[in-house]
């Protein structure tokens, strides 16, 4: 019997990681697939492509897709409904997919993969399969965020936001709050990736062109710095199924702003601020508070290292292992 995995999740961010790290402790036999994995397409060459299988052959996606249909017993990953719940994220062939295919896998998998308890709560509600077939297996840190990582030093002191330009990172109000807050005109917001015209465009309406960085694509590697060197993680997102940013800042000892909604406070813990992320006046007050009250940074930074301490990359690789060794019985 072999256990197959859609390597192609493979990479170095946020579910990229997640297989990563699976795919190297777990003892796997790559599926060779090609063409993307997110495509709606996917189900049938997923299932062209096991046709071959042995029926004593188990199938693993780290990531959403799954087949049509398939011989074989099969496990696969849904990290949030994000798509079914932010309508900016979605499109009517991705609804048209999560009904028809992925909640369908979802009452045939032998078991369904997820990061958070509010995630799983969220698959049991929408796709209706009993709790006991949805495994939280968390997400985890790596050995590399530690205070102990080199610290990124701009020559200016800077929020940093891990992000994208995807309309649920909640980026035009984390950009009008940091307007807004009490602090140093020194200070600046750091991005992570590219900006788009319309970030551009806010940042120009608030007069910040002199205060807002874009540092480009950031490789793994450079993550433990660039939160290590920082004011601060500003992460407002209006949903996460889980929000590894929270943690490994935490772990680097950088203080985290973040949100009091889906599973960010159940990652968060008491290790952070939190903040309504639909209020610019929250969000402002919070960077303020962060930024300028030495001794509650001190706490979150202490309360911090507990926190991230909770979430092992071991643990996950443990909680997978048994989800798979009992879906192949």
């Amino acid at each position: 019997m072999k256990i197959y995995i859609d390597e192609r999740w493979i990479g170095e961010h946020g579910i990229g990681r997640f297989a990563n790290v699976l795919a190297s402790k777990i003892n796997f036999t790559a599926m060779n697939m090609v063409g993307s994995p997110s495509s709606p397409l996917d189900a049938l060459r997923f299932f062209f492509r096991t046709l071959g299988f042995s029926k004593k052959d188990l199938v693993f996606s780290p990531g959403y897709n799954a087949p049509v249909f398939i011989r074989c017993p099969f496990v696969f990953t849904i990290h949030d409904l994000n798509h079914i719940d932010r309508n900016e994220n979605s499109s009517f062939l991705k609804r048209l997919y999560y009904k028809w295919i992925m909640r369908r896998a979802c009452r045939h998998a032998q078991a369904v993969l997820t990061v958070s308890e509010f995630s799983k709560r969220r698959i049991v509600d929408w796709s209706g399969i009993p709790a006991e077939r949805v495994i939280n297996v968390g997400n985890g840190v790596g050995e590399e965020y530690a205070p102990s990582a080199s610290a990124y030093k701009p020559g200016y002191p800077y929020v940093l936001s891990v992000s994208n330009r995807k309309a649920h990172k909640n980026e035009p109000r984390l950009i009008e709050a940091f307007s807004q807050a009490n602090i140093s005109d020194d200070v600046r917001l750091l991005f992570t990736g590219e900006p788009t015209p319309a970030v551009l465009e806010t940042i120009q309406q608030y007069k910040l062109q002199g205060r807002v960085t874009f540092v480009g694509r950031v490789a793994e590697a450079d993550l433990p710095g660039l939160y290590r060197g920082a004011l601060a993680l500003a992460f407002p997102s209006l949903y996460e199924g889980f929000g590894l940013p929270v943690i490994e800042a935490m772990a680097c000892g950088c203080p985290v702003l973040t949100s009091s909604t889906t599973s960010l406070p159940e990652v968060a813990g008491d290790a952070a601020v939190l903040v309504d992320p639909t209020s610019v006046k929250a969000i402002a007050e919070g960077i303020s508070s962060i930024c300028g009250d030495e001794l509650l940074r001190v706490e979150m930074i202490r309360k911090g290292y507990l926190q991230a301490a909770r979430f092992s990359w071991d643990e996950v690789v443990r909680k997978a292992d048994i989800a798979l060794s009992r879906a192949c019985v």
